[in-house]
């Protein structure tokens, strides 16, 4: 069998020499680079005869060595450069390689050096990305996470360019040389960087600019470069929001006293704030800045604070088209214009995306940049902590309760949930057996099952141990390379637990835990017993995690709460001399990453939804009410929804506490059931969930019509703290705009004309985008006109129109297949925009009732995985995961499911579109029942 992936971690070896320095001069033209390099090795513990560069599609126009006689080969199909040196290179000696070749940006090969969107009348807007290996795209180098050294950047370019970008700080200012030709040097020596972090960016910008201090008066600029034209407003919000980021960072991580000390935190931050107001309103209040610039460095030299940023500017940029949301770059983190900067074109979604990319970018100076993994095997432990560190400014301005939900949200998801994903014949373990490409590694087992684990460490040793570990972890490998297990080291060091076990079923595993819980009450004794067993996967480990438990009674006081750690197939707990309770509350903030399964009668689960002070717990007994519901009505088609669930849906939603906490996300109703065997019907699920909601909005349409007449005509909540004047308005959003999503399945002109006129005088995206939604979903005869016209307007801002994309590709209806055929036949669709890629094609991938479950949307997915693929693998590879429960799905769609990818394998070719190939071929071998009925009629596929 040919191998499934192209990369393992027997390819990652050490490195035979130490990358010192590299000088590098960048001639930057409109269809081509010249480089110049100067790369400063020295041998480590052994002589050496040969080195070898890696060196993806370059032009090499000359090699040479200072000190000794070369002969160099280009292995093109390698992408290796090979030096081999006339002589024995001692050990520890330096060498200085000089390379001159010359890269070419691409459209759609969204790595190294590429063009994003330029501005109407400027030169040739170019970027790069080296996440992982897009340096030797660049220039000869060995790009190897472990590579890290100190940089000095040349760049010469087109004087109109407004701005000439890379890594450090300015050593020589820009100055013209002539012929129209500007050039600048910057140098990179504080923080050596691995090459992945290098960026370059000649563009077109408007640039905001900030100073950033520090509470003990330490400053430094920060800079946005954003397209021309942008709003001033906006873009200072957005700066805004990077700074509260930035200063969070520095007063509320990198101690374990922050949680002991959490008012006095926030005691300096609004010092902070009242200090900038100062400085930015009454440019003569001399005499109170000096006041409380005196106090702030008196009350922040009590305290330890964290990451302290070590340039002299950070600035971020705003790219039009990339694979990823955002990319760290040391100095410079690059960040997809659509999410750079709260438009008012944004959804509130998006919105709280930019808080979190904004906390997560800047974070990776410290874990990523300073401290970096050694190899791409380490690439969740760079996202994995800074993902948590994200996790815990998002829940500081929205929320934990609103934070936690729409995490657990996230691993429940059917179809592109991690769960799911987890379970799927595509997944992969944390710590991968192999890869093809990099980017195969950014997924949400790296973002979200990976935080998960990191989440479950901090459980077991305790939130101030966890903060102290990561502070002695922090300064142990400052400016080099960490392993997996060296983390897990410091852990268990710090702790004094033992982790490792642990580690390596969640690491290296796939799937997990499924806990079955039984409970019995003794009443002569007071005790309570709690009976755990383990369901793992067939051949599969036991996992070790904490599992957070309390009893409760009828008024949802907690009567025990405990937190345990769950190891092995089975557990008891005993609670001693308690009354017998009320409802059990398990896996309390949803504490590990799994599912816990319990016989539990109906009447519990109402007083949990209602009484539990967990507001996970009182969602997952929701969501398991629902579950009960949609069984139901599967089993007996001419069943109806129950009153009792119709009032309780209604009772939560006019829930004003609960709304406030939680918002509207707390009603998801999933497309889902908890049964595998039914959990991919897909088209069913769909309609059971409609009737489901059609049942609340006709025995509560007054009132629904009442309250959300109600939050539409709510004054915005006015703040001086932009981000928290938004949260208010978001959590009030969702509320309206659920009430209305209810109301839209009685689909009556009534209800047609509340969308419609919440569609034309709506004032904010998400209340446009919703209404917009609804109304193409609905019969309403001028569905389609509607559309049309607002496709013109969304066509005007690029924000607008990825929201309009997605819309159109997620549409329930069976005109989707010749809206998204209009939509990207039009001019302005443009596949090789990844924005464009990502919002229609995954969308209408993502719809699968439509795309998997009908012959015209296979035929659809058919023809945009085939052409996507050439474009860009990364958007395709994400794409294929809508085909990995083919197994689980009813057995009359296995044979043209698997025929589509059979179809996919003839098509594609393994050379040029390795990821997808691969991914592909790996889906197939872990899908052996559809792939046995295949066979038997067609004859065995050939999988290499």
């Amino acid at each position: 069998m040919k191998r499934i992936y192209k990369y393992y971690p027997e390819d990652f070896g050490e490195l035979t020499v130490k990358v010192v320095h590299m000088d590098l001069l960048f001639d930057m033209f409109d269809d081509h680079t010249k480089v110049t390099s100067h790369l400063k090795l020295r041998t480590i513990d052994n002589p050496i005869n040969e080195v070898e560069l890696n060196c993806k599609n370059l032009e090499i126009m000359s090699v040479s060595c200072r000190d000794y006689d070369i002969d160099h080969e280009y292995r093109k199909k390698d992408s290796i450069l090979l030096i081999k040196f006339g002589q024995t290179v001692p050990q520890n000696t330096e060498i200085l390689i000089t390379t001159q070749t010359i890269c070419r940006p691409t459209k759609n090969i969204l790595e190294g050096l590429y063009y994003d969107e330029t501005p109407a009348g400027a030169p040739p807007q170019q970027i790069t990305q080296c996440q992982q290996w897009g340096f030797q795209r660049i220039v000869p180098c060995i790009d190897d996470m472990t590579a890290k050294c100190t940089y000095t950047t040349t760049i010469i370019a087109d004087e109109r360019y407004t701005n000439l970008i890379t890594n450090g700080d300015i050593k020589e200012t820009r100055h013209s040389v002539g012929n129209g030709r500007d050039r600048i040097v910057y140098d990179n020596s504080i923080t050596p960087m691995a090459p992945y972090l290098f960026f370059l960016g000649v563009g077109t910008y408007d640039t905001f600019k900030r100073e950033f201090e520090y509470p003990d008066g330490h400053t430094f600029d920060l800079e946005l470069l954003v397209p021309p034209g942008s709003d001033p407003l906006i873009a200072q919000r957005a700066l805004d929001v990077l700074y509260d980021s930035i200063m969070w960072i520095h007063l509320f991580t990198g101690s374990p006293e922050i949680y002991a000390q959490s008012e006095k935190r926030q005691e300096i931050m609004t010092m902070v704030k009242e200090r900038d107001l100062l400085k930015a309103k009454l440019p003569g209040a001399d005499e109170q800045l000096k006041k409380i610039r005196a106090a702030l460095k008196k009350a922040v030299g009590s305290i330890q604070t964290g990451y302290r940023y070590t340039g002299t500017v950070y600035r971020e940029i705003g790219m039009q088209n990339s694979n990823f949301g955002g990319m760290e770059n040391v100095g410079n983190t690059t960040i997809t214009t659509n999410r750079i900067m709260p438009f008012p074109q944004m959804t509130d979604g998006a919105f709280e995306y930019m808080i979190r990319v904004k906390v997560h970018e800047f974070y990776h100076n410290l874990n990523g940049s300073e401290v970096t993994g050694k190899s791409p095997f380490e690439l969740w432990l760079n996202e994995a902590v800074t993902v948590h560190i994200e996790r815990m400014y998002h829940a500081y301005h929205i929320g934990e309760g609103y934070s936690r939900l729409g995490e657990v949200l996230e691993l429940l998801a059917p179809g592109f949930g991690t769960f799911a994903l987890d379970r799927g014949a595509a997944s992969m373990p944390i710590i991968p057996d192999g890869f093809n490409d990099p980017d195969d590694l950014i997924t949400s087992v790296t973002y979200v099952k990976a935080p998960e684990f990191v989440s479950m460490i901090e459980t077991l040793i305790g939130k101030e141990t966890f903060a102290r570990a990561l502070n002695v972890y922090f300064s142990r490998y400052k400016h080099s390379n960490a392993s997996s297990w060296q983390w897990i080291e410091v852990m268990e060091e710090v702790s004094g637990k033992d982790l490792k076990e642990m580690a390596r079923t969640w690491l290296k595993q796939t799937q997990f835990p499924v806990v079955h819980v039984k409970s019995a009450y003794n009443e002569n004794e007071r005790t309570f017993t709690l009976s755990l067993e383990q369901e793992v996967p067939e051949g599969g480990k036991f996992w070790e995690f904490p599992f957070r438990i309390a009893l409760a009674d009828k008024e949802g006081n907690d009567l025990a709460e405990v937190t345990e750690l769950m190891k092995g197939k089975e557990k008891k707990i005993v609670f001693t001399d308690v009354e017998k309770p009320a409802f059990l509350s398990l896996n309390r903030g949803y504490s590990f990453f799994g599912k816990v399964v319990q016989d539990v009668d109906i009447d519990e689960l109402v007083l949990q939804v209602r009484k539990d002070k967990d507001l996970i717990n009182r969602f997952i007994a929701f969501y398991k009410i629902v579950d009960m519901e949609k069984i139901k009505l599967i089993g007996d088609t001419d069943s109806v929804p129950s009153e009792e669930f119709t009032d309780l849906y209604h009772e939560l939603i006019r829930d004003h506490g609960l709304m406030s906490e939680a918002g509207a996300q707390f009603l998801t109703i999933f497309e889902s059931v908890e049964d595998e065997k039914l959990a991919h019907r897909y088209q069913l699920l769909y309609e059971i969930k409609q009737k489901l909601l059609k049942a609340v909005a006709s025995r509560h349409e007054d009132s629904l019509v009442s309250l959300y007449r109600l939050y539409n005509d709510k004054k915005e909540c006015k703040n001086t703290d932009y981000v928290s004047e938004q949260v208010h308005a978001i959590k009030d959003r969702q509320v309206k705009n659920r009430c209305l999503s209810v109301l839209a399945t009685l689909d009556t002109p009534s209800v047609h004309d509340l969308i419609r006129e919440q569609f034309e005088t709506a004032q904010n995206a998400t209340d446009k985008l919703s209404a917009f939604s609804y109304y193409l979903n609905s019969s309403a005869p001028d569905r389609i006109l509607v559309m049309q016209a607002f496709q013109k307007q969304a066509e005007k801002h690029p924000v607008s129109w990825e929201a309009f994309l997605r819309v159109i590709g997620s549409i329930s209806c069976n005109d989707v297949f010749d809206l998204v055929r209009q939509v990207e036949s039009s001019g302005a669709f443009r596949i090789e925009q990844a924005n464009d890629q990502r919002a229609l094609y995954g969308s209408f991938a993502s719809n699968r009732k439509r795309s998997l479950q009908t012959e015209k949307g296979r035929k659809l997915l058919t023809e945009i995985v085939l052409k996507l693929a050439e474009v860009n693998e990364y958007s395709t590879v994400s794409i294929l995961n809508v085909l990995a429960n083919i197994d689980r799905m009813e057995e009359e769609y296995h044979i043209p499911l698997v025929e589509m990818m059979v179809v996919f394998l003839d098509r594609l070719d393994p050379e040029r579109t390795p990821s997808v190939y691969n991914r592909i071929r790996k889906i197939l071998l872990n899908t052996p029942k559809a792939v046995k009925r295949y066979e038997a009629i067609n004859g065995k596929i050939n999988l290499g």
